[in-house]
């Protein structure tokens, strides 16, 4: 692998940046959606990223997506992806805060895609992740991330640990433990990261779709050589993760310590529908409608007898 990392830095600091031309077109320019201010685009400064996939059910992650245009992401022998992203970002318009991603791998569309095809046809096929919890440090991400973008935002305990050997973030509500994610550190691949990601959010009677962009220098390990473990709590935000038969050995774990990420501000969304009675939507407009700009952060977790298996 060592012999092939000088190469693949080279060929992959020639792609071009994933951001989009308009966020570029905009830099500088001000804007204000529901009393909070962005200087765009709505980016963050260098910030670190934990990553990792671990395999699921795919029929029990279809029995948690909404509507019916979504559909598991399937890899060879019927198993889906549990994706795990925690951010810590230090320096965005809204304050410093964490961001605690629970999301399963979906394509979106009539039918579901083949095994493996999305990851090759990522745009036609409409591969992307379901976030289905998104814990966040303060009441303005709330405010900002659900009330604009849809995301499945709530405020709740969360640190970012980073050591010689892990990198570890858990997540905490009133004490009890929402979830638990460490990883090995990868080796220092340093490889030029610039991807793009789509997520999509139940919100309001609403499937909502936005997209992000990373620009990096990660550290990336894959197969056998990825070692990360996944605790679940007791909490009901994580009960349907839980029951999803997440396998012990990841496909891959990630750690970005210099992350740049932009949110693009254009989303789309649709209605979601199904047969009979709608399907859930997520929380509605008064989950948001009295929420301030804090940017106070709760108590950190406890982590008290708590430990990864």
């Amino acid at each position: 692998m060592n012999l092939f990392l000088p190469p693949l830095r080279a060929a992959m600091n020639l792609l071009p940046s994933a951001i989009p031309a308009r966020q570029r077109r905009m830099a500088g320019t001000i804007a204000t959606v529901d009393g909070i201010g962005y200087v765009m685009p709505v980016n963050s400064e260098p910030s670190p990223v934990l990553m990792t996939a671990f395999p699921i059910d795919a029929g029990a992650a279809a029995a948690l997506l909404p509507g019916k245009e979504l559909h598991p992401f399937r890899l060879p022998g019927g198993k889906s992806l549990l994706v795990v992203t925690v951010i810590n970002y230090l320096a965005t318009d809204i304050g410093a805060y964490i961001e605690y991603s629970l999301a399963i791998a979906v394509t979106h569309g009539a039918r579901p895609a083949p095994p493996l095809l999305p990851l090759m046809l990522q745009r036609t096929l409409n591969f992307g992740q379901y976030v289905v919890d998104l814990p966040v440090s303060t009441e303005i991400s709330v405010k900002g991330g659900k009330g604009i973008w849809g995301m499945p935002k709530h405020q709740a305990s969360l640190d970012f640990l980073v050591t010689e050997k892990t990198v570890s973030s858990a997540y905490e509500l009133d004490g009890e433990l929402g979830c638990l994610i460490e990883i090995d550190r990868p080796p220092a691949t340093s490889l030029p990261l610039k991807v793009g990601a789509v997520n999509y959010c139940s919100f309001r009677g609403l499937l909502y779709k936005s997209s992000i962009y990373f620009a990096g220098t990660a550290d990336v390990a894959f197969g056998k050589a990825a070692s990360a473990r996944v605790r679940f709590g007791p909490l009901p935000q994580v009960a349907g993760l839980a029951a999803l038969e997440v396998g012990p050995q990841p496909l891959f774990t990630m750690y970005i310590p210099d992350s740049h990420g932009v949110l693009d501000d254009h989303f789309e969304a649709w209605f979601q529908y199904g047969d009979g009675q709608a399907p859930p939507g997520g929380d509605g407009l008064d989950s948001v409608a009295t929420l301030g700009l804090g940017e106070d952060w709760p108590p950190p977790p406890t982590r008290s007898g708590v430990r990864a298996p």
